[in-house]
Order: structure tokens, then C-alpha cells, then sequence
């Protein structure tokens, strides 16, 4: 079994800088569209949550990069749990550049979340929810629980 959610991505023109390379900010946007997607088809519950009062916070993002990336490149980006506490949780992202039978791994990122409850303007931090905690269970790198908020 993978220990990583897996969205492909293929790069379009839209997304390059004048140079014909990835602009940074878009690799931070697939982040969010992983994210996204993964709850969409991992954790349906936790959508219907975020109708309801559940906000999911997105309080730091970071991106290293080690190879640029072009227009029309095929792009997996592999997210897996980093760390797991009450009220927050922290994804790991590995961007690879597939070429036929070969992986590259061109940048890897991060990103922390804090769950909150409530109506706009008067949020309160909120535990992770028990069926985001289960969908990302079997994507899990580090000790399930830390010792973080």
C-alpha cells in the first residue's frame, strides 16, 4: 500500500514565468488543490463539516526546490501526514516530475493547518476532526500524535 495521496498534475502555460519555468506561487496552490482533492475523495465527512462551522486555517507553507519545472511536464504531487495533534496538523508534499518509467523529485513542501469552529470573526480553535484523523491515518510519516497544540 502507498503511504502517500497521490494528485497528477500537468503543467500549463498559464503556470510559467517569461523564462517558460514554474512560477513558485503555483507550487504552493497545488499544495491547496491536493488538500482539496483528498478530502473530496479520502474524507467526504469533513466536507460536509466545512458547510456546517468546521474552518480548516492554513497558517504556514514552505517550499524547497531542487529542479525547475516546464510547461506540459507531468507532475505528481504525494502528500502524506506529517504530524497529528489536537487542533492542528501538518502535511508533508513531495513534487515529482514523472518521465515515462522515471520519478525526479523537483521540490518538496510543507504545510500547517489549525482546525477551528465557529462563525466568522469568532473562531476558536476545534480538535481535528475523528474522520480526518482516520482518512489520513494510513498516510502518516511521523508519530500520529505530537505534542503540539
Amino acid at each position: 500500500m502507498e503511504r502517500y495521496y497521490e494528485y497528477r498534475h500537468t503543467v500549463g502555460f498559464e503556470e510559467t514565468n517569461l523564462v517558460g519555468n514554474v512560477y513558485y506561487t503555483h507550487y504552493l496552490r497545488w499544495q491547496g488543490r491536493c488538500r482539496e482533492m483528498f478530502l473530496k475523495e479520502r474524507a467526504p465527512a469533513v466536507l460536509a463539516e466545512l458547510r456546517d462551522d468546521l474552518k480548516l486555517f492554513t497558517l504556514k507553507v514552505d517550499c524547497e526546490f531542487f529542479a525547475e519545472l516546464a510547461a506540459f511536464d507531468e507532475l505528481a504531487i504525494r502528500m502524506r501526514l506529517a504530524e497529528l495533534g489536537q487542533t492542528q496538523l501538518e502535511f508533508a508534499f513531495d513534487y515529482l516530475r514523472l518521465t515515462g518509467d522515471s520519478e525526479l523529485l523537483v521540490a518538496r513542501g510543507r504545510q500547517r493547518v489549525a482546525c477551528m469552529r465557529g462563525p466568522n470573526g469568532r473562531t476558536v480553535p476545534a480538535r481535528v476532526p475523528a474522520a480526518l484523523a482516520r482518512a489520513l491515518a494510513p498516510y502518516t510519516q511521523a508519530p500520529l500524535v505530537s505534542g503540539r497544540a
